[in-house]
């Protein structure tokens, strides 16, 4: 079998010598433009003046185009048609793009574009939570309420309350390849647009929109990213919009790329998250009501925020059953960037909040915080009456007791508890602490209709297969994943398989790859496509050798027709000369999904993925340095397409949510300026930052529902590991006094500072 194999990732050699080639390696005509934006400074006001005279005249500029010159809508947003190329009258955000520069360089761009004089009638920006809801700025009236049972009267009658109030910063992507798009014009008004996208399709529909042309007169291709993370689900849009409009405009190519700076002013994060809790329990900690109140800045438009604060209050149980639970959600328009899609959309942030609710539950009662999660745990699949969560879902598939007992032993919890409790009681300075973390992550775009994807499949006479499908290559290993489907299906040597560059005009109608389901969806529907193939020649080398297609097996490279064996490639040419259609298309769309967003009531995932991390670290309470010492993991795949590859998903992802929870900061000033858009300001986890003890291992499972060979998920799951990091120091905090330990994130070393002082001078009074 091709599958449940270690292989290494397809593009790894390529990556490794740079023969892998990213928009910007593509060889462009000698006449290709260069583009960049003249942005604001101004987070909020109104354009008064722009005089582009010096920028136009500056030395290698073409054209300068500002949203008067586009003589159609130029709207780059993926949701609400609130995004304007170029501003039209009103500023929303420092950074928001107001001309649009085209040149003969890239140099000469981005000089031309600070030329400008502009002058903006400047407004009060809204900038945080506060000023959001004194001025009713919101995305939707009022807020969202996902509401089980009556969680003010289970409080209410409670043997014991904690309630706190908990902020989460949000993240920049930082992937290593920009923002990047390069458009060319073909004959007949039709469009080429090679762009770094999770999501052709979107660029696709938003550039045939702009230019005024059917969706059949774009093509676009996406070869692979230097990585995504959600951050090229839409904020490609402007890149590909203004290339292919520039070269309409103009009949030569046109290529714009952000530089590092430009990239992190321009583009949106992670959204940040306000939450403030009030929970319930008893004596065992076992919690009777809890509820939420989340606030989120979503920036200057509404981008994906609806979606993305859905599903934060689909992820607030995270593993926990909740018989009574409120949970309400702001989602607040402020003038900044529009925050976006991020690894995990939504989920780390609501889930990150019940996990400080388990913690402040276990140090109000003196218990062990793992214990005190066990208690509160969903009843495990095949019990006589499983849980549902406070969206009406029942969890038929809950696996964490047993994963957290192997966890719990492999990692020497118990004995390591009591190591960490002597260390800190003979070290005045330097403080050690644990942090235990499960995952129970929905597998499932929440709109419903994105959750389906196509293939397309040839097999040449030769024997040698040609996939491509909806999906997109960021480094994930998805190409690798599916090629392993291909070969397997027709039983051949990986090698035989190639998958090219995924695009529009083969596949259409595609899905981002986003949601964690990239090898499901186009998994799936590659299977279909490939085993449509493999029928159609049993059928007919079952005829031809006079047995019953069932008697056609295709293994090892070979086609077995009862007595008879083929190569696979003869098997292919003997098809071929009689006239054997050799091409499929595929198509799969998830099963048993229904959801209602607005009333918060449904199923809107297929299955959870599971895992559970134990973190320790040591911090320096005089001045708030900290380290990871050591991570444990196990993380649930089910029955994994590529253990090799999802071991580096989980390792990946556990780095990533503690750099978000840990030493990644983003910092906006007072006039809405972000200060922290550069590497030198801007601390994402480097590879030292890792913990010199890092055991993973993948649970030993597979999926009880069926998808592709019974696997899950692993994109997105491992990321919520890295909460366990946050909930480690803020353990080894609490090793500084009784009083509970309010860590915000990020924990960076100056708020773990205050907060040891905070929990010292608590310790005094």
């Amino acid at each position: 079998m091709s599958v449940s194999r270690p292989l290494p990732h397809d593009g790894a050699p390529l990556h490794v010598t740079g023969q892998a080639r990213y928009v910007d390696d593509i060889p462009t005509p000698a006449s290709t433009l260069h583009l960049a934006f003249g942005t604001s400074t101004i987070a909020a006001g109104r354009i008064r003046s722009m005089d582009i005279s010096d920028v136009a005249t500056a030395p290698g500029v073409v054209q300068v185009l500002t949203a008067d010159d586009l003589t159609r809508d130029a709207d780059t947003s993926p949701s609400a048609h609130d995004e304007p190329l170029l501003a039209t009258g009103e500023v929303h955000y420092a950074g928001q793009a107001l001309f649009l520069v085209i040149a003969d360089s890239h140099l000469a761009a981005r000089k031309a574009a600070r030329l400008a004089k502009v002058e903006i009638d400047e407004h009060a920006p809204i900038l945080t939570i506060e000023d959001a809801l004194a001025a009713n700025s919101r995305f939707e009236e009022g807020p969202r309420v996902y509401q089980k049972g009556n969680a003010a009267s289970a409080i209410a009658s409670a043997n014991h309350i904690v309630e706190g109030t908990f902020e989460i910063g949000g993240q920049e992507h930082f992937y290593l390849e920009g923002q990047a798009a390069l458009a060319v014009p073909q004959e007949g008004d039709d469009m080429i647009v090679h762009s770094s996208t999770q999501h052709p399709t979107e660029i696709q529909h938003k550039v045939s929109h702009a230019l005024g042309v059917p969706m059949h007169a774009v093509r676009v291709e996406t070869r692979r990213m230097g990585g995504g993370f959600g951050g090229k689900e839409s904020q490609g849009n402007a890149l590909a919009v203004s290339c292919a409009i520039s070269a309409r405009l103009t009949g030569r190519a046109c290529k714009m790329r952000y530089d590092r700076d430009d990239d992190m002013i321009i583009t949106g994060k992670r959204h940040d998250f306000r939450i403030t809790y009030r929970a319930g329990f008893d004596d065992e900690g076992r919690i009777a009501g809890v509820e939420f109140v989340q606030f989120t800045r979503c920036g200057w438009s509404q981008d994906l925020s609806l979606p993305v604060a859905d599903r934060a209050m689909l992820h607030s149980d995270n593993a926990y059953n909740l018989p009574n639970a409120r949970i309400e959600s702001h989602r607040l328009k402020t003038n900044m960037q529009s925050a976006t899609a991020y690894r995990g959309f939504g989920g780390p942030q609501g889930m990150i909040g019940i996990e400080r609710v388990m913690d402040h539950i276990a140090h109000h009662l003196g218990r062990d915080p793992l214990t005190i999660r066990q208690t509160n745990y969903y009843a495990p699949q095949g019990a006589p009456a499983l849980h549902t969560t406070p969206y009406g879902q029942t969890v038929e598939d809950f696996i964490l007791h047993e994963l957290t007992e192997k966890l719990a032993q492999d990692s020497n919890y118990v004995a390591r508890r009591e190591a960490v409790k002597h260390w800190n009681a003979e070290n005045p300075v330097l403080k050690k602490g644990l942090g235990f973390s499960p995952v129970k992550f929905g597998i499932s775009f929440t709109l419903t209709h994105l959750n389906q994807a196509g293939a397309l499949v040839h097999v040449y006479q030769d024997g040698s297969v040609h996939v491509n499908h909806g999906g997109t290559e960021m480094g994930q290993g998805l190409f690798q994943k599916v090629a392993q489907v291909a070969a397997d299906r027709f039983g051949i040597s990986l090698d035989a398989v190639k998958i090219t560059a995924t695009d529009t005009a083969k596949v259409p109608n595609t899905s981002a790859t986003a949601a964690s389901s990239g090898s499901d969806l186009n998994g799936m529907a590659v299977k279909a496509a490939c085993d449509t193939i493999r029928d159609r020649m049993a059928d007919f080398l079952g005829e031809y050798y006079q047995v019953t297609p069932s008697q056609v097996r295709f293994v090892d490279g070979n086609v077995e027709i009862g007595d008879h064996i083929l190569c696979f490639t003869d098997a292919a040419q003997l098809s071929y000369e009689n006239r054997i259609s050799l091409s499929s298309t595929g198509f799969y769309k998830t099963p048993k999904l229904a959801w209602d967003r607005i009333k918060g009531e449904g199923r809107p995932f297929f299955y959870f993925a599971y895992g559970a991390a134990l973190t320790e670290v040591v911090i320096d309470t005089l001045t708030g340095e900290n380290r990871i010492l050591r991570a444990d993991i196990i993380h649930d795949a089910g029955a994994s397409l590529n253990p090799a590859l999802d071991i580096g998903q989980v390792e990946g992802g556990y780095v990533q949510g503690a750099g978000w929870l840990t030493t990644e900061e983003l910092v906006w000033d007072d006039h809405g300026q972000l200060t922290t858009h550069a590497p030198s300001t801007y601390k994402i986890p480097a590879c030292s930052d890792r913990p010199d003890i890092f055991n993973v291992a993948l649970w030993d499972g597979e999926n009880r529902e069926e998808t592709i060979y019974r696997s899950k998920a692993v994109g997105e799951p491992p990321f919520m590991l890295g909460i366990s990091a946050y909930l480690a120091l803020s353990d080894a905090i609490a090793a500084c006094g009784a009083a509970y330990p309010a860590l915000d994130a990020p924990a960076t070393a100056e708020r773990i500072l205050k907060t040891v002082q905070q929990v010292q001078e608590a310790a005094d009074v």
